[in-house]
């Protein structure tokens, strides 16, 4: 029958530990017995010595050596049985200096040589040993036998019976099987807590599912296209996928960090970090839009997803300002209604001259305003935009003026960010006044943006509140977010180096003034001659 090793984290774990405890119990066990045996054989032979060390310090012991035969019932012998059930020794053998025995447990052995070399105790050293013997196994100790003038006159040989010593032994296991048995269980049961826990936290999983699992959640959170970024219960970043490093434009060393040291203090950090709550948050990072949403986790820290909505927003606001130019065509269509019954009735009553006086006027007007526009703002994204909401704003019956001061004439790098800019501050005028004046000068390789209106104007103490995300006077469209558009001018002034700021009009009002440094590039010699 073959057994097999189990799949589950948790089962494997828990053979682990009980193998490892089984085995390190063992191996106490052991190396606990080898010096308590030691131990045990070491007492034995000093309590042989002992014994034997007594006997030799007896007078009368000597005086009978010295002064009898060796015999059974001889002096020698008596004291040596008595002193022997006395102290429980196996036996105890007095010598003279030829090794002859004066006494032994066995009478018969009595003025027989010793079976062991006597040498050492006659030369005057005393000796411990385990030994076998004619008695058998023993601790026995041999110490010298001396008169009183120091000579020695022979030896004493006191033995321990060696199976005492090993019953001893014996007699310890049982208690120390019990101590280990029950180090045992409660390892066991440890590991069994231990495994209990683990199998909690890994719900039941093979370590190849985990493996899979990890290697799923790389691919995927690398692959999705928004942003996933995963934080603790410090606030520090546990990972983050590719997106989200682009659209956070976070570096490698990124992971392991808390927020506050990889992005800089506003909105986004008080979103991620989940001082700002509700679901569909928007914010503004490094110029895009993102919408996030946080997802608390059981350890305390949180999930956050990243959707980038700058694409979405910029063509909200193009729909705000197409909805807006229809108006203006719809009203344009009107006025041009009205100048064609006009020309109509003139024509009718014959007067022909004034007729064409009347669209020569109109033609020019239209022309003058046109042709102005585009000789002082070079880029043709940027005067299309300034004609056309210029159209809007006569329609909601506003005026809309470029300042006479306006020079635009060099090559702008990137004109999507200055109509970005410029429409989100004229479109907050539109909302507000009734005169917008726009301005746009060129400083070196530096644009300024200006706008300003005759509007309600902005209290001291808002003019930085206007530029974080979602503030806003004005209802929200349905398509769209309100609260972006000032947060997105701040921004991409800020990636350019420059600055948005907002200050009083005299007269009342508010004055836009945005700097980007920068911002226009160089022109061509050639084209430079050829403008000459």
């Amino acid at each position: 029958m073959r057994i097999h090793w189990p799949r589950r984290v948790f089962a494997q774990v828990l053979l682990t530990q009980v193998a490892i405890t089984t085995g390190v119990i063992m191996l106490v066990t052991g190396l606990f017995l080898a010096p308590l045996s030691h131990q045990l054989d070491d007492q034995a032979m000093r309590q042989a010595l002992s014994i034997a060390q007594t006997a030799a310090a007896e007078p009368g012991l000597v005086r009978n050596l010295t002064s009898t035969d060796p015999s059974p019932s001889g002096p020698v012998q008596a004291e040596a049985e008595r002193m022997r059930h006395a102290t429980g020794a196996l036996y105890i053998v007095v010598m003279d200096t030829r090794g002859v025995r004066w006494s032994h447990t066995e009478t018969e052995q009595i003025g027989k040589h010793v079976s062991t070399d006597p040498s050492t105790a006659l030369s005057g050293q005393e000796i411990m040993q385990i030994d076998n013997g004619t008695l058998g196994r023993s601790a026995r100790a041999k110490v010298p036998l001396r008169n009183s003038r120091h000579i020695i006159v022979g030896a004493v040989s006191v033995g321990i019976a060696y199976d005492s010593v090993h019953t001893r032994l014996l007699e310890a296991i049982p208690g120390l099987l019990r101590y280990s048995g029950a180090a045992l269980a409660v390892g066991v049961l440890a590991a069994l807590a231990v495994s209990r826990r683990l199998q909690r936290g890994t719900h039941g999983l093979a370590f190849a599912d985990i493996s899979a699992l990890l290697d799923e959640r790389e691919a995927m959170l690398h692959s999705i296209r928004e942003a996933v970024l995963a934080l603790d219960a410090r606030g520090g970043i546990r990972l983050l996928n590719d997106e989200a490093r682009r659209l956070l434009e976070l570096g490698q060393d990124a992971v392991g960090r808390a927020l506050g040291e990889v992005l800089p203090p506003g909105r986004t950090t008080e979103v991620l970090a989940g001082r700002v709550e509700g679901a569909n948050l928007i914010t503004v990072c490094n110029g895009r839009v993102l919408i996030a949403n946080r997802m608390p986790t059981g350890d305390g820290g949180a999930v956050v997803t990243l959707r980038d909505r700058t694409e979405l927003e910029l063509l909200g606001r193009e729909l705000d300002s197409t909805h807006g130019l229809l108006d203006a065509l719809r009203a344009q269509d009107h006025e041009h209604a009205n100048r064609l019954h006009t020309l109509l009735g003139l024509l009718e009553l014959g007067r022909h001259e004034a007729a064409v006086e009347f669209v020569a006027e109109v033609t020019s007007g239209h022309r003058a305003s046109a042709e102005q526009v585009a000789e002082r703002v070079n880029d043709p994204l940027l005067s299309a935009l300034l004609v056309g909401k210029s159209a809007i704003a006569a329609e909601r019956g506003a005026s809309l003026r470029v300042s006479p001061g306006t020079r635009l004439p060099d090559v702008v790098v990137d004109p999507r960010d200055l109509v970005t800019v410029l429409g989100n501050l004229i479109d907050n005028a539109l909302d507000a006044a009734s005169l917008i004046e726009v301005e746009l000068l060129a400083e070196g390789t530096t644009a300024v943006l200006r706008v300003s209106d005759n509007g309600p104007g902005i209290p001291p103490g808002m003019r930085e509140h206007i530029f974080t995300e979602g503030w806003s006077t004005k209802e929200s469209p349905a398509h769209r977010g309100r609260g972006l558009g000032l947060a997105l001018v701040r921004r991409l002034a800020e990636r350019y180096g420059g600055a948005a700021r907002v200050t009083a009009r005299a007269g009342g009002g508010a004055v836009f003034t945005v700097v980007l440094p920068e911002a226009l590039g160089v022109r061509p010699p050639t084209e430079v001659g050829e403008l000459r």
